[in-house]
């Protein structure tokens, strides 16, 4: 059985379930099975959640593996706003944020996060430098 861990490049994740099934969450230092619902979009919006919440929700450790029920196919898609920049800033909803609970993240475009985390790879976490 091959295990594939994602880490999300950017903001956002599709996956389209099907009976195949194989995604996986981390929880509490175990990999839970996700029972697939034929249909259904699974929708990772990753360091976005975490980022526009400010803190008050993450986005889960996830994986898929291969199974036996049948092949699995996989797509890469790239989206970017390279041919019409976006000068949209993202950071903490404001009615998230008080002077009891003040922004963790300074605000970004896609832009800028999107050139930060193709020049550090895979495995640096990619709000660090976000962080106030």
């Amino acid at each position: 059985m091959g295990t594939t861990k994602h880490t999300d490049a950017g903001f956002l994740t599709v996956l389209l379930q099907d009976e195949i099934g194989g995604l996986q969450i981390l929880h509490q230092n175990q990999w839970i099975d996700v029972p697939p619902t034929p249909g259904a979009l699974v929708i990772n919006i990753g360091d976005l959640l975490q980022l526009i919440s400010n803190d008050k929700l993450r986005s889960v450790e996830h994986r898929v593996v291969a199974n036996k029920k049948g092949p699995r196919v996989s797509v890469a898609c790239f989206f970017t706003t390279a041919l019409a920049p976006s000068t949209k800033v993202y950071g903490p909803i404001k009615e998230l944020v008080s002077d009891d609970d003040p922004p963790r993240y300074r605000e970004t475009t896609v832009q800028e996060y999107s050139q930060y985390s193709f020049a550090t790879g895979l495995g640096v976490p990619r709000l660090d430098h976000l962080k106030l």
